[in-house]
């Protein structure tokens, strides 16, 4: 049994509700559960699919330790995540675009 994290973006409320049930709401849209069985991690997401709707900014993200994985971690994803999700080498790695200001400050840190 691992640690199994759930995080919704402007999801409707019966996948907060669903979640709520089998899982314990840290913060607004953060789930966890410390003990979850492979078997009960595979039929919520089940669901979590079954249900889904694309719909505007509306995204859930699972993640889940995996020994099998390199980095030890798998993620399952619906919707479009605020940040690039990729997999390189068998590890979960993420990108952000970088603001104008930002960009600036990097090419004038005086």
């Amino acid at each position: 049994m691992t640690m199994t994290v759930v995080v919704t973006r402007n999801a409707p409320g019966r996948f907060r509700g669903f979640l709520s049930a089998c899982m314990c709401e840290i913060a607004p849209g953060v789930y966890t559960s410390p003990r979850m069985n492979v078997a009960v991690r595979d039929r919520i997401w089940h669901v979590l699919e079954s249900w889904w709707e694309p719909g505007p900014d509306v995204a859930i993200v699972m993640t889940f330790p995996d020994d099998t994985r390199p980095g030890g971690q798998d993620v399952r994803n619906l919707g479009t995540p605020r940040t690039a999700l990729f997999e390189h080498e068998g590890v979960y790695l993420t990108w952000h675009a970088l603001s104008a200001s930002y960009e600036q400050d990097l090419d004038d840190p005086g």
